[in-house]
């Protein structure tokens, strides 16, 4: 090999982390060779696989499987933010998620965090004035992960979204960095205006499934949004608010709601 291991873990900890972990699962589980040997350890970075991941889950009978990967190799050699916020993404899945314990999941198995990536992909070519592009591939990211993120919204890194199931966010909706969502959490307009009508939602703020945030309204920082909400009114940083439509019920009880995952409301209580 070009690079001993010790050289590539100083260069790049988090791969080295999920090469190591591919290796192991080989040798837990043989059957599974093909598939990482293909998807991890045919690749020399973590950008490598992620287009090949993307390209291989996005693919169809429109678009083939090399095409996309060239272009999402594009995105990640002319923007590296992409791939710095992959790996936030990836820590942030492993960090918060008790269903994860290895790396290695989250690229591999978990549709949230793979659909996040395409969604940066599809972003990236938003920004470069490929729009039908970029809507090709937010199509193909619905289709098949059930995700369906506006590739002109912006989201920050250390992005987890659990289980997946029916995301959407709207076109001008704004996600800060360390923002933890769970299945079926719409992030929308409240009808036809156009322009700047979506939620912008703070750093740290935790989302439950099923809640609905409508509008052009401010999420403040380290909020939680109980499950099965509907927000129509701007939450200041720290609270908890509940139930339909939301008020504020209590304090978010901590200072990172997002990473606690704590959804209870000991505040109420």
């Amino acid at each position: 090999m070009a690079k001993t291991r010790v050289q590539l873990a100083s260069l790049d900890p988090v791969w080295s982390r999920i090469t190591e972990e591919a290796e192991a699962a080989i040798r837990e589980e043989p059957l599974l060779g093909g598939l990482l040997h293909s998807s991890v350890l045919h690749h020399a970075t973590m950008e490598r696989a992620l287009a090949y991941r993307i390209a291989l889950k996005l693919s169809s009978g429109e678009m083939g499987e090399q095409l996309l990967n060239e272009i999402a190799m594009e995105a990640y050699a002319s923007d590296p933010r992409l791939g710095q916020s992959a790996r936030a993404d990836l820590v942030a899945v492993y960090e918060r998620d008790p269903a994860c314990h290895r790396f290695l999941q989250p690229l591999l198995y978990f549709k949230g965090y793979q659909a996040v990536q395409a969604y940066r992909v599809s972003h990236w070519l938003w920004t470069e004035g490929r729009r039908d592009l970029a809507y090709f591939l937010q199509m193909r990211i619905s289709e098949h992960f059930g995700v369906d993120i506006h590739p002109a919204a912006r989201l920050g890194k250390g992005i987890m979204i659990d289980h997946a199931h029916s995301i959407v966010i709207g076109e001008t909706a704004v996600v800060g960095d360390n923002v933890s969502m769970l299945h079926s959490v719409t992030l929308g307009g409240t009808g036809k205006e156009d322009g700047d009508r979506h939620p912008k939602i703070g750093n740290g703020v935790l989302i439950g499934a099923g809640a609905k945030v409508l509008g052009n309204i401010e999420i403040g920082h380290c909020s939680r949004i109980a499950a099965g909400s509907v927000v129509l009114h701007p939450v200041p940083p720290c609270k908890t608010v509940a139930g339909v439509p939301a008020r504020i019920v209590g304090e978010a009880g901590c200072d990172q709601p997002s990473i606690t995952m704590d959804q209870l409301f000991r505040d109420a209580e």
